[in-house]
């Protein structure tokens, strides 16, 4: 492929359309659009994502700052740079306070010359006459060493308040500005994706997208906020020493930025690595998350096969990718941090060797000249040194901004939110398709629709038929503009409709699908969204006249009910009449049905299309259907075939064509007619008594099914009520429930605020304990680390009191000698560095990847009730583990290194400064608290904050998780603004909290800051003291001040990891409680009972059963029915009554909460899980689909063993499926597209029941097995599922009786109880519950 094939429309009408040509993906940035799973794109995919990883300019992130945000952060950054010039201003007292103290030794070591002594203020020989003492230059007597100490703590102290407030201010101001920066950000990100065509969802994961919006958005926020004061203040801590170190002596400063090159040249290559590395890593987690987001979806499915342990692998394969980036980015680091500090020290050996020249020989320095010069580069090199986390933070921030930014910038090529396009004043609603040709966009080599062309006229109901797979459903997307077609052009009255304006458009449109989704709101809400602002008596009207009315009274809560994430507390028919009462409250024009009825039991189905015919009343209707009865009375009907409209027109002429309709209705009405005969000749004259005329010409004419219906328009609901009482259980099914209106309040909220208790780092290491290798190795390279600032205060120290030496020759040993030793140091620090980068890594990374597989192996352990609380959404869970599992890093890894780094470091010092001068320490030592303590006291307010920001998340990210995975719904009802609202709402909790963080930030930081400069205001003095009144060597007090400062400031470092180390320990506790959880079912354990000739006699004992998410609710009372094996039991009953519960109670997905479900005598709650789900297969109605190819599809049947090919195909030419999957190009390797997108309802179907096939069960469940097929695809599939049943135990649910009729026992259902069992015979003698059914086609299921 040469890259891109993009849409091309035929007019230009308004900015919308810009035609695109093909394109070549790499100068185009739209070329990641077409990003498709196809093995042969994916070279193109790598190009494009290598140069993903930074295309972003760092001032680029700012994008989003207003003038207000400018402000701030420029003020942020004035006191940043004056922080900055804080240090090298210290220098200049340090200075001066040196050249005090060395001054002073000289003079005591004069005096303490017994032949001098101090006259006049002059150091004069005693024994020599005046006039010989007149060369004696040397003053004495002047130095009040104490007075002067005095003077410097004064300018410590000053220099101190200012450090604290400057803080203070450069990082409140900076973390403000960047939240309200971040909040835009993630409100345009979610707009913009909000506002893309359907096309580029189908290139782009739900799950991948959910990831984008937590992690990267939180590392641009790490990018543009704290860190940059910081830098500034570290650059500004650079350029002032430097500049010091020219003023006060150029020659010094020459010679140590001669080395100097050298250090930016690793930190700019470190900062290159490391952003190309994060770019890989955050890819490869992309990955794993859209994996973990599409099983834990699709559980239900993947516990039925028992797939557990094969998707933790698959997730398990998916991390290592992500694992092997992470070390790599570890080692580099090392590596140049390693090379950094051999350079620092070599540099130390250089100028003091050169210095100490500059001092004794030409005398152009002062000894407090030296220092001032070198400190003040050396403090410019450390600050650029600190500064390049910084830049891995900025670095790591364009790479996540790359992505997000080009989403924001990318024009959707149907943009739904625009104003642009014309609103016709009147609309007729003449829908015409000329010529239209259209494949999806991510499967561009297959053709869709061919050439098509159809005229529906208004007014009209037009019904399309055909195979699966032939281009209905698109057709009806194209009407939608969910894609605009390739070539040719889809009009509305004549205009094309890529004119028009598209919420306009889309406001004409009502859809009712095959599968509805309802959002995880009240029912009320769910109507609501058809039209904003409608009123209760509009929502009421139009659920009265979609038949929903009744069951919605029934409900404890009414129209407050909430219906469940996807709507899975209400049965199919509930779910699908909510969703025509939502069409019909927009009062559209123009009416799509896209299989309405196909989910429905007989009785609900009748009543629904009598709904649909009443308001089908003066719009134009499209109505896909597979069940004939429903398209017969259609205006016009229109066959399609391979994506073309081969034969139109009424139902009559249509039958005399003997074209594709006519091979649709001979195939179904066989089925039914068999059964009706019996029926009739049964029900004989007394049926012919209640039909008036019009009515018995109907039954001959149509097919059975269509008498039924009208006479069932005759009885009134009272009569049909005394047959089966209708469902006035509130109904429940086997998808997502949580909790009802009714007990959320109390039982929801406990859990909720259930805090976690810090989970302890032993039990964070236990986890880690299989690398301890490599974490013993990296903390003794720590160790050695820290020991090092202590040692180089040692050296220092030694140096200068190598200037008070009057013995020039030993002067001169003594300074070549420390300088030797500077640059071994440098040696040992390069290699100790490199260990401690690459071993903590590893084990870092690697404990990373070990949480997030147990984590999802534990998630997929847990019994399906435990998804069913919303909590565990399938969104909530995919954050939990990408977040939670890299948090917990934080607690070991690195941060172990920093941790055992920081100690040596304040153990050698403490032990060096006690070993010299004891008085000292303790009173320096009573800083050090301060040092810790703010360290500590930002720890604990981060937390709260941390566990705050996740909750708040979290809810945002329910409401994007629900509008991305259900964004077709969202866009044809044109809701996407409202999502974007609710979100938007989410995000103000998380901001505010951010600007309350911002504050504590600062103060913490400004504290942290201070301290230093306050403690060398307090010890300065002291010494002076010492040095004067005990007579301690002034260059102890150097030694022990610098020695315990520079820990003090690692103990700073250290708790400045505290943050990280505190919500490390949280996200572990909540981590471990995932872990320790005990599922009440246990999907991993070997104990429970197995046996070996398994039969598949099954008997239900009074079961009785509520779902645990809505306890009030009893849905199984007391359901007794039993089945020998190699029998079929088909289960009849209207929505709700609890057929599919009770398979669900034979998988073992629940435990009834009282009786017995026997398998083979042995009760299913002792028996072994996977044992038991091995050998039942099931197929169920809406069948779920992975993200893999055909076979691996297929495969998934049986998980316990290796399928072979053969297997495969075996299995799928008895599903039927093997010769429409040779006639795909990639035959069994073709991808299904996620959740099975790819493929029509048939195919996948079939695919399904292959799937069950390979699996060989004893007990083969069918849930609605045919209930989404057209009757071609129908016939073929249940033939494949005839074949299927052979010799096997099979439960059947159908909801037409044609497929239930040969069964063994057939069981009629009503409020989770049998009312009747037996054969189809025997139950039409009884004339009771089911002879009803089958003779009026009341209530059945």
């Amino acid at each position: 492929m040469p890259g891109s094939v993009t849409l091309r429309s035929i007019k230009n009408v308004g900015q919308d359309n810009r035609a695109y040509n093909v394109s070549d993906p790499v100068t185009e940035n739209d070329g990641v659009y077409m990003t498709m799973k196809g093995p042969g794109i994916n070279k193109t995919t790598k190009r494009t994502k290598e140069a993903a990883a930074i295309r972003i300019g760092f001032f680029q992130l700012f994008r989003f700052a207003g003038c207000r945000e400018v402000l701030m952060m420029v003020a942020g950054s004035i006191c940043a740079v004056l922080h900055g010039a804080a240090q090298p201003l210290m220098l200049l007292v340090f200075g001066l306070l040196t050249d005090t103290f060395i001054q002073y030794d000289i003079e005591l070591q004069e005096l303490n010359d017994p032949q001098k002594h101090c006259y006049n203020n002059t150091i004069q020989y005693k024994n020599l006459s005046a006039n010989d003492n007149l060369n004696m230059t040397r003053k004495c007597g002047m130095l009040d060493i104490e007075y002067e100490m005095t003077y410097f703590a004064y300018y410590y102290l000053g220099i101190g308040v200012a450090v604290f407030l400057l803080g203070y201010c450069q990082i409140f101001l900076w973390v403000a500005a960047a939240a309200r920066q971040i909040h835009i950000i993630r409100s345009m990100y979610f707009r913009k994706v909000m506002r893309m065509e359907i096309g580029w969802f189908d290139c782009s994961s739900v799950g991948e997208l959910n990831t984008r919006m937590s992690d990267d958005i939180n590392k641009i926020n790490d990018a543009i906020s704290d860190q940059v004061s910081i830098f500034l203040q570290r650059f500004t801590t650079f350029v002032c020493g430097f500049f010091m170190g020219f003023v006060k002596g150029w020659k010094l400063t020459l010679v140590i930025i001669a080395v100097s090159p050298l250090i930016g040249l690793g930190a700019a290559l470190m900062a290159l690595f490391v952003s190309k590395l994060t770019g890989r890593e955050l890819q490869a987690y992309a990955k794993a998350g859209a994996v973990a987001d599409e099983v834990l979806s699709s559980i239900r499915t993947v516990a039925a096969f028992g797939g557990e342990k094969k998707e933790v692998e698959r997730y398990d394969r998916n991390l290592i990718s992500a694992q092997s980036w992470g070390i790599r980015k570890g080692l580099i680091m090392g590596l140049f941090t390693g090379y950094l500090w051999l350079i620092i020290f070599l540099c130390y050996a250089l100028a003091f060797w050169y210095g100490s020249k500059l001092v004794l020989d030409t005398e152009e320095y002062s000894p407090g000249t030296l220092l001032q010069v070198f400190l003040g580069v050396l403090i410019a090199a450390l600050n650029l040194g600190q500064a390049s986390p910084c830049l891995e933070a900025f670095a790591s921030g364009r790479g996540a901004a790359t992505i997000i930014f080009e989403t924001i910038d990318r024009e959707p090529e149907i943009d739904c939110l625009s104003e642009t396009g014309y609103k016709l004043d009147r609309v007729k609603g003449d829908i015409e398709f000329h010529h239209v040709t259209f494949n999806y966009p991510s499967r561009p080599e297959v053709m869709i629709l061919d050439q098509l062309s159809v005229l529906v006229k208004s007014g009209e109901t037009t019904a399309f038929v055909g195979a699966s797979g032939a281009g209905k459903s698109t057709a009806i997307q194209l009407i939608q503009r969910f894609y605009d077609p390739n070539e040719g052009m889809v009009t509305l009255d004549g205009h094309d409709i890529r004119g028009l304006n598209i919420q306009w458009l889309r406001s004409l449109i009502g859809i009712v699908e095959q599968e509805p989704v309802l959002f995880a709101t009240t029912i009320a809400e769910n109507i609501r969204y058809g039209r904003p602002g409608v009123s209760m008596e509009d929502i009421v009207k139009a659920a009265k006249e979609a038949n929903a009315y009744n069951f919605i009274m029934d409900l404890p809560q009414r129209f407050e009910t909430l219906v469940g994430e996807g709507g899975g507390q209400m049965s199919g028919g509930q779910k699908q009449r909510i969703a025509i009462a939502r069409a019909l409250v927009r009062n559209p024009r123009i009416l799509l049905l896209d299989m309405a009825t196909s989910a429905l039991d007989n009785e609900s189905e009748a009543v629904v299309q009598e709904a649909l015919d009443k308001v089908r009343m003066g719009r134009t209707t499209i109505s896909i259907a597979h069940r004939l009865s429903t398209v017969k009375n259609a205006d016009i009907i229109v066959g399609f075939e391979h994506g073309r409209a081969v034969e139109r027109g009424k139902h009559d002429e249509l039958l005399d064509r003997k074209g594709v309709y006519f091979m649709l209705v001979t195939l179904q009405s066989q089925g039914d007619k068999a059964l009706s005969e019996k029926a009739k000749q049964m029900a004989g004259e007394e049926q012919a008594g209640d039909m008036e005329p019009s009515q018995k010409s109907l039954s001959r004419a149509g097919s059975y099914r269509a008498s039924l219906r009208a006479s069932i328009r005759q009885r009134t609901r009272s009569q049909l009520s005394n047959v089966i009482p209708e469902a006035s259980v509130p109904i429940t099914t086997d998808t997502e429930s949580f909790m009802s209106g009714g007990n959320k309040g109390e039982s929801a909220l406990p859990e909720e605020e259930e805090p976690v208790q810090p989970a302890p780092v032993a039990r964070i290491l236990k986890y880690n304990a299989p690398e301890w290798p490599y974490m013993l190795f990296g903390s003794i390279g720590a160790a050695v680390n820290g020991g090092v600032n202590p040692i180089y205060s040692l050296l220092f120290s030694q140096i200068l009191s190598t200037f008070s030496m009057s013995d020039s020759v030993a002067q001169r040993k003594e300074i070549d000698g420390i300088c030797l030793f500077f640059a071994l140091v440098g040696l040992v620090s390069f290699f100790t560095q490199l260990l401690q980068g690459y071993s903590f890594s590893k084990s870092g990374e690697l404990l990373t990847r070990r949480l997030r597989r147990l984590g999802f192996h534990a998630m997929l352990g847990q019994e399906i009730g435990w998804f069913d609380d919303r909590r565990n959404s399938p969104g909530a869970l995919t954050t939990r583990l990408a977040t939670d599992a890299s948090q917990v890093q934080g607690a070991t890894g690195s941060q172990i290194g920093m941790i055992v780094n920081s100690l040596t470091n304040i153990g050698v010092a403490i032990i060096i400064s006690f070993y010299f001068s004891w008085k000292l320490t303790l009173v320096i030592l009573c800083f050090l608290p301060f040092l810790a303590l703010s360290g500590g006291f930002q720890a604990k307010m981060l937390t709260t904050f941390a566990k705050q920001d996740k909750q708040a998340m979290e809810a945002a990210g329910q409401i994007s998780g629900e509008a991305l995975s259900n964004i077709r719904t969202v866009a044809g009802l044109g809701k996407e603004k409202s999502f974007v609202d609710m979100y938007e709402a989410q995000l103000d909790g998380p901001h505010k909290a951010a600007i309350k963080k911002a504050h504590v930030y600062g103060a913490c930081y400004g504290f942290a800051q201070c301290v230093i400069f306050l403690t060398n205001s307090a010890s300065y003095r002291f010494g002076g003291y010492l040095v004067r009144q005990e007579g301690l060597h002034f260059s102890v007090v150097f030694r022990v001040i610098s020695a315990i400062v520079t820990s003090g400031t690692a103990l700073g470092r250290a708790s400045s990891y505290t943050p990280d180390y505190a919500k490390a320990k949280i996200s572990a506790a909540r981590f471990f409680q995932l872990l320790d959880r005990v599922p009440k079912i246990k999907v991993y354990s070997e104990e429970g009972e197995k046996w070996a000739d398994f039969k598949g006699d099954i008997e239900f004992i009074d079961c009785k059963f509520t779902y645990p998410s809505r306890p009030d609710i009893r849905v199984l009372n007391g359901l007794n029915v039993s089945v020998r094996s190699g029998q079929t039991l088909a289960f009849v009953g209207s929505s709700g009554c609890g057929k599919s519960t009770s398979i669900q109670l034979l998988e073992r997905f629940y435990d009834p909460d009282e009786g017995k479900v026997l398998i083979d005598g042995h009760d299913s709650s002792k028996a072994n899980v996977p044992f038991l789900r091995s050998k039942i297969g099931i197929v169920s109605q809406e069948p779920i689909l992975f993200d893999c190819s055909i076979a691996d599809n297929i495969k998934y049947g049986d998980n316990l063993r290796e399928v072979s090919m053969d297997d495969v195909i075996f299995a799928a030419k008895e599903a039927q499926l093997h010769d429409f999957v040779m006639s795909l190009p990639e035959k069994y390797a073709t991808n299904v597209g996620s959740q099975g997108s790819q493929l029509s309802r048939g195919q996948k179907q079939r695919i399904a029941i292959a799937r069950a096939i390979v699996r060989n069960p004893k007990i083969l469940l069918l849930d609605e097995a045919t209930s989404a097929l057209d009757t071609e695809s129908e016939k073929t599939v249940q033939e494949a599922l005839d074949k299927a049943r052979e010799g096997r135990t099979c439960i059947v649910i159908a909801h037409r009786l044609s497929t239930i009729q040969h069964s063994d026992i057939i069981a009629v259902m009503s409020r989770g109880c049998i009312i009747e069992k037996g054969t189809h015979d025997q139950l039409m003698a009884l004339k009771g519950a089911y002879y009803k059914l089958v003779t009026t086609g009341a209530p059945i299921s």
